[in-house]
């Protein structure tokens, strides 16, 4: 059960993630809230793993997306691989 939901936690995410990619700036709090769960998941599990670091990266870049204009490419990798992590959750 924890499984999907931390993997609801990566679709969300990624959904932030195309939506900036796509030019629709999601609400502040939705950008806050899936970069501070993403932000909270990654350093809960981060026992050497490399998808914790992707989850902490990419927390990271979503906090920067609030304040500059991120290139597409630093947008699109981070939302195929939380998209990705997602559904593999769900399986």
């Amino acid at each position: 059960m924890i499984v999907k939901i931390l993997g609801a936690v990566d679709i969300a995410s990624a959904i932030a993630f195309l939506m900036l990619v796509f030019g629709m700036h999601p609400y502040l709090q939705f950008t806050l809230f899936c970069a501070g769960l993403l932000l909270l998941k990654g350093m809960f599990v981060f026992a050497g793993d490399i998808l914790s670091v992707i989850d902490v990266i990419s927390s990271i870049f979503l906090i920067l997306s609030i304040f500059l204009t991120l290139p597409s490419a630093l947008l699109w990798a981070p939302a195929f691989i939380l998209l990705a992590k997602g559904f593999v959750s769900f399986l």
